[in-house]
């Protein structure tokens, strides 16, 4: 009786000792398995980590690599048309803000004030530009053929353009309003009158009525009125450095139109 209780005894630690050690494999196996998939996880991050790269955009570029050179040669320089008010710059006249609705005036002194006659009334007009505007501009005219198409009137959006471009001619092709169509109450802007090519012509403007008709050619920006940390135009850098290498580019811009800089 003895004996057969120490042989059962014995029976059931030798299986507990193999249930255990049955588990004990599994769960290395197990801490083995997530060790391997955290490795992936953290490989991908790191990768995701390393293709993210600072890019600095700087007034006189570095030269293109060779291949670059190559692959620019393949494609049609590219014109960008670009919007002023509230997308260069922000401006006011003698006290009263030019643009409609309950926007505060900026606290600081204008970058510049125009001395104008608006209906043989002569009027001063205070001009903030937007930050980072003279880098954007000195940047993207080694890019593209600039191109000023304002709602505003002919006398004043030809002082602004002349103050923007401080004598360097970046910006000698300019439209005004005589040049919009205003439906609805909103200057629409034909950017076919400044090439018959869509597919080598964008427009950047605040307003989505000016350019409701070439959704396709357009990059939206965010009204600017005073705000002295604004970044939107340094965020368009890469995107623009991009648009000078493709054939269309409405195969990026269509793909991208529900973005507001």
């Amino acid at each position: 009786m003895l004996q057969r209780r120490q042989s059962y005894l014995a029976d059931a630690r030798e299986t507990m000792t193999k249930i255990l050690k049955t588990h004990f494999q599994g769960l290395l196996l197990l801490a083995k398995g997530m060790l391997n998939w955290i490795g992936v996880i953290s490989e991908k991050k790191l990768r995701k980590i390393r293709q993210h790269r600072v890019v600095t955009y700087h007034q006189h570029l570095t030269a293109l690599s060779p291949v670059s050179v190559h692959r620019i040669s393949l494609v049609k320089k590219k014109i960008l048309v670009l919007d002023l008010d509230e997308t260069l710059i922000h401006s006011h006249h003698d006290g009263t803000l030019r643009s409609s609705g309950p926007h505060k005036q900026p606290n600081t002194q204008p970058d510049f004030t125009l001395k104008i006659t608006l209906d043989r009334h002569p009027v001063r007009c205070f001009v903030h530009k937007r930050p980072h505007v003279d880098l954007f501009l000195s940047v993207v005219s080694q890019w593209f053929e600039l191109v000023v198409f304002t709602a505003s009137m002919e006398v004043y959006g030809t002082a602004v353009a002349d103050k923007l471009e401080s004598r360097s001619g970046i910006l000698k092709r300019r439209y005004y309003r005589q040049h919009c169509t205003l439906i609805n109450g909103s200057y629409r802007k034909d950017i076919s009158l400044v090439s018959k090519d869509l597919s080598s012509i964008f427009i950047l403007d605040n307003s989505p009525g000016a350019y409701r008709s070439f959704p396709r050619n357009a990059v939206p920006i965010q009204s600017w009125f005073s705000e002295p940390t604004d970044t939107a135009l340094l965020n368009l850098l890469p995107l623009f450095d991009a648009l000078r290498f493709v054939s269309d580019v409405r195969s990026i811009l269509s793909r991208n139109k529900e973005t507001v800089y």
